[in-house]
């Protein structure tokens, strides 16, 4: 039997120095082009117009909740995840995970959906740069696999949530569409401190514009 995936996940994530791997960024941050709109207006990878639809009903439901500051838990991904896919009684996966192929395997025990909320709460901690609080709760969701589909799509709309209750998005995201692996250290730190670039470029990218009316770059006009 493969490796389990998400034991790893569990133990990288404690290893890795989340106060550091990014820094503070500005707040907030409104683009002039919303690159998460326009991200799942194109389905997320897939030119399926509907899947596109179910993505952006699925963002505006996660931002209305970012707007009413309800806390992280379980109950906040499994209602996007029914918009997500289009189901109703979406539930928490009631088995073993498997992803890249059936080469990665995420375990389940009688406390995965537990610890699954747990980690979805250490979103909320205010000691952790905001880049880093988002990165780590993407990859909660994409190593913790709490539903048998759709979970790369419930990952970005995951890290959608946690900006927006700080106000920020960004220009674009699809440098974040990179394959991740559980046990890879540097690579979990790379996507934090990225992610943290993609914030402050947004921000700079809106201030020049405004005080110089600058042309917007290429990748926000496609």
């Amino acid at each position: 039997m493969s490796t389990d995936a998400l034991a790893a996940w569990v133990q990288a994530r404690t290893r890795i120095d989340w106060t550091s791997a990014a820094g503070e960024v500005p707040a907030p941050v409104e683009p002039i082009v919303d690159g998460l709109t326009t991200w799942c207006g194109e389905g997320g990878r897939s030119a399926d117009l509907a899947r596109g639809q179910r993505l952006l009903a699925a963002l505006a439901q996660a931002r209305t909740d970012a707007s009413r500051r309800l806390p992280l838990t379980c109950t906040l991904p499994t209602g996007w995840q029914q918009l997500v896919l289009g189901m109703p009684g979406v539930r928490f996966r009631q088995g073993d995970a498997f992803a890249k192929g059936g080469r990665e395997r995420y375990a389940l025990t009688p406390h995965t959906e537990h610890d699954f909320e747990r980690c979805l709460r250490d979103s909320a901690d205010p000691r952790v740069p905001l880049a880093s609080r988002a990165a780590r709760a993407y990859l909660d969701v994409a190593f913790f696999h709490p539903f048998p589909d759709g979970n790369a799509r419930l990952a970005m709309l995951t890290l959608a949530y946690v900006l927006e209750l700080e106000g920020v998005r960004l220009d674009q995201v699809g440098p974040l569409q990179t394959t991740r692996y559980a046990d890879d250290d540097a690579g979990t730190e790379d996507l934090a401190a990225l992610l943290f670039v993609l914030i402050r470029s947004t921000h700079q990218r809106v201030t020049r514009f405004v005080t110089e009316g600058s042309a917007l770059p290429h990748h926000c006009l496609a």
